[in-house]
Parts: structure tokens; C-alpha cells; sequence
């Protein structure tokens, strides 16, 4: 049997979808679907570079630089921005898949697939961003959808509310899915396919946090 991948199409019939891919000899237009989410996330952000989000970082040289340097730099932060989107899709879509490829023995494209679904989620939760930090002034790790706003009630701790700031209700939705779509395909008990789902989102929180805490200093100090 082969399987012609669709993402919009499995999104609204998952069962059906689900039992296709589980006897799924064969799947076509993998790449297809890949190319047009790597697109979607150069295109988003770079749309968000393009809003000034971020800039804030180059906010406090704005009156000191030349105003040639000064969009050099702001040129740059564009294309970083653009390179940071290239990179969270290829990382998104290829290195979850290999890590539950091994350890629940399932074939490496149908991890691909559900990884098409996931990054399409989170696309979707970058692009609610933007409103947010737009017209609300929010940052990524206080968003409405987030923890990170109720952490920053609780504490005061950078790191803490950076954690808390990358556990959102997308995040909760996308170990939901990933649960329902590696059971459906292997027979592995149901307790060990959550153990490895939430181990590696625990490990992806704390990078995050640590990244987003490490950020302005990298910036500052070494660049």
C-alpha cells in the first residue's frame, strides 16, 4: 500500500490517516510537504524580522551607530533571523524523527510525517506571536498561551521563567499528538511512549530556556 502524504488532509481525518500510514509500504510527497514548511518558516520569520521583532537587541546602538552601519546591522539581523527559521524547521522536522525512529522502531519517513505535523503547530503558535508582540508588546516566553506569564508572578528567576515561557498549550497538544501517532503505529506500552515523548521535551524546554537566557549575552560579549 502507499501512502500520499497531505498534511491538511490528515489534519482533518487523523484516524483515517493514521491507519493508512500504519500499513503504508510505501509514502510519497515527503519532500514536497518539507520543502513547502522550510518556505513557510523563512517566509514567517523573516516577516517577523522585517516587524522589528527582536530588534530591541540593537535598539540601544541605534543612536551611537552611523546610520550605514546601523542598517548593515539591521540587514544582518534579517538574514540571522531567516537562518534561525531555516534551522528550527530542519531541526524540528529531522532530529525528533531520528530519536523516535530509534527508540520505538518505526520507519524514519512515517516519523517525518508527524513531524510535519508538529512543526505545521508550532508555525502556528509563532505566527500568534506576532499580534501579541505587535500591538501587546509580549514577549515569546509571556505569551496568553504560555506558562511563562504565570511564572513571572511566581518568580523572579530568568532561567525559570524562560522554561515555564516554552511550555505552552501548542506544546501540550503537540505530546498529545506525538503520543497518539507513535501508539497507533508500534505496540509499545503506552506509559514508556509518554516517558520518551515528555523526556524529550523536558530536555527541548530547558535548551530553550538556557539559549533564550544565554542570548543577550552571547550577543553582547562575543559578537
Amino acid at each position: 500500500m502507499t501512502y500520499h502524504n497531505n498534511l491538511f488532509r490528515f489534519l482533518f481525518s487523523m484516524d483515517d490517516h493514521l491507519v493508512r500510514i500504519k500499513e503504508a509500504e510505501s509514502i510519497k510527497r515527503v519532500w514536497k510537504v518539507n520543502v513547502l514548511l522550510v518556505l513557510i518558516s523563512l517566509i514567517l520569520y523573516g516577516y517577523m524580522a522585517y516587524l522589528g521583532m527582536g530588534t530591541n537587541i540593537l535598539s540601544p546602538e541605534a543612536q551611537t551607530l552611523e546610520p550605514l552601519a546601523y542598517e548593515q546591522q539591521k540587514f544582518w539581523f534579517l538574514v540571522g533571523r531567516g537562518t534561525v527559521g531555516l534551522l528550527f524547521a530542519l531541526f524540528i522536522l529531522f532530529i525528533p524523527s531520528v530519536y523516535f525512529s530509534l527508540l520505538v522502531d518505526i520507519p524514519y519517513r512515517k516519523m517525518v510525517i508527524m513531524q510535519q505535523v508538529v512543526l505545521f503547530v508550532l508555525l502556528i503558535e509563532r505566527a500568534i506571536w506576532i499580534p501579541l508582540a505587535v500591538f501587546n508588546g509580549l514577549d515569546w516566553y509571556v505569551s496568553p498561551v504560555s506558562f511563562g506569564i504565570i511564572a513571572s508572578y511566581l518568580t523572579d528567576i530568568p532561567w525559570l521563567i524562560y522554561f515555564f515561557g516554552a511550555i505552552s498549550l501548542f506544546q501540550i497538544w503537540v505530546i498529545w499528538f506525538q503520543v497518539r501517532y507513535i501508539r497507533n503505529l508500534t505496540e509499545m506500552k503506552k506509559q514508556w511512549v509518554r516517558v520518551y515523548v515528555i523526556l524529550f521535551h523536558f530536555f527541548m524546554w530547558a535548551l530553550t530556556a538556557l539559549l533564550a537566557f544565554m542570548d543577550q549575552y552571547i550577543l553582547n560579549r562575543w559578537f
